[in-house]
């Protein structure tokens, strides 16, 4: 079960979501590049990707920022990069630029720091972005819970495309974080379920009050779950790109 874009266009260009989609890709363009050697690439983890020890000791306290832009490789940034495109323009449009920015850095350093809650005396450096995209998607999942994600389905040789809503897509994947995070050992490499987990809980909380500002349950009700303006619709038979900018209706190493 793969997601591909969901059916909730923005109002507004998402101007933050380019800039964090463009210092992920060309951050790891860069270091890809640039330490030909496992040593070096080694040297470079251990100067910006956040280690628990070192954390917990009072040391490299700015790499709870650093590691969010670094990535193990081509499909964990590639995989973080497609969350962040389809759950984060709706969220900077809800938001606003910098209020989003501010959002997603306070969810990735949160998610980081529940990580190191987990495994406090792990030497294991935890990078990638996921921890701050599930806090948008935390945040996705009380603003819009009913509206529609589609997804890929791949079962060997079977290949479907269906549309769900997203509280059921965000509610199983939050599920497998915690499955995930019971079966796995926090000191060794892998996962960051917690990661995930936790910043997906961040995310949310830090929604509450922009939840209450436009109603709260009165905005459930008024919007029945859905996007406040009309959805994109696409046709079963092929895979358009996302319109991203449409009038609103008036409304009220680890890997994580």
């Amino acid at each position: 079960m793969f997601p591909l874009r969901d059916h909730n266009p923005s109002g507004r260009t998402p101007y933050v979501v380019y800039l964090l989609m463009a210092a992920n890709i060309l951050g790891y363009l860069w270091y890809s590049t640039s330490f030909p050697t496992d040593r070096s690439m080694a040297l470079f983890y251990a100067t910006f990707a956040a280690v628990p020890r070192e954390i917990m000791m009072g040391d490299a306290p700015l790499t709870l920022l650093t590691s969010m832009f670094i990535h193990g490789g081509i499909m964990h940034l590639a995989g973080n990069m497609l969350f962040l495109w389809i759950f984060g323009d709706n969220m900077e449009d809800e938001m606003g630029h910098l209020p989003f920015l501010l959002f997603y850095l306070v969810s990735g350093v949160g998610a980081t720091l529940v990580h190191v809650m987990s495994a406090p005396m792990s030497n294991v450096p935890l990078v990638g972005a996921s921890g701050a995209i599930a806090g948008v998607m935390g945040g996705y999942l009380l603003m819009f819970p009913k509206a529609r994600v589609d997804i890929l389905i791949i079962l060997i040789i079977f290949f479907r495309i269906i549309p769900i809503p997203a509280f059921i897509m965000l509610g199983l994947w939050l599920a497998m974080q915690f499955f995930g995070g019971l079966n796995a050992d926090p000191n060794l490499g892998g996962v960051a379920y917690w990661a995930h987990a936790g910043g997906f809980f961040i995310g949310l909380a830090l929604t509450v009050p922009l939840w209450l500002k436009r109603g709260g349950p009165r905005y459930w009700s008024r919007t029945h779950g859905q996007p406040p303006h009309p959805e994109t619709t696409y046709s079963a038979s092929r895979i358009p790109r996302v319109a991203r900018n449409l009038p609103r209706r008036p409304s009220g190493p680890w890997g994580k």
